[in-house]
């Protein structure tokens, strides 16, 4: 039952971004040109709520799911760490046109040769995993 919760709440989200033009290549590519403040309101809205939340998540003590307590732990501070990732992050979203999340909404949308991204976003956490060991972290 709490799965069925999860979807709606994924399907509600996919409508948001689709519906907000996040997921339209158009808008990510004027983003990229400066070209407007559409994208950058989207992005800074989400990392207001996204503060917000993690500070409410701090205050009040909230738990995960299964009532295990959430480890909201500061990341040790690299500027390589940042600055490789960032840019292999920023080159798949230039080359793709979509970050992880409209992926799945351009799927729902119609545009299947977006599964093709969606498979090497797969194989690409895939390879991580495997050599995250051996990476300096």
């Amino acid at each position: 039952m709490k799965y069925i919760s999860y979807l709606t709440i994924g399907i509600f989200f996919g409508i948001i971004m689709y519906k907000s033009e996040a997921a339209s290549w158009f808008r990510i590519y004027e983003m990229f040109q400066f070209g407007s403040f559409h994208m950058y309101g989207i992005i800074g809205s989400a990392l207001v709520i996204g503060v917000i939340g993690v500070q409410i998540i701090k205050k009040y003590k909230i738990k995960a799911i299964g009532g295990n307590e959430m480890n909201l732990h500061p990341k040790t501070k690299s500027v390589a760490r940042y600055l490789i990732g960032g840019i292999i992050f920023g080159l798949g979203w230039a080359l793709a046109g979509a970050c992880p999340g409209p992926m799945y909404v351009l799927v729902g949308a119609g545009y299947s040769s977006i599964l093709v991204v969606i498979g090497g976003a797969l194989l690409g956490t895939l390879v991580y995993g495997l050599v995250k060991n051996k990476l300096p972290h």
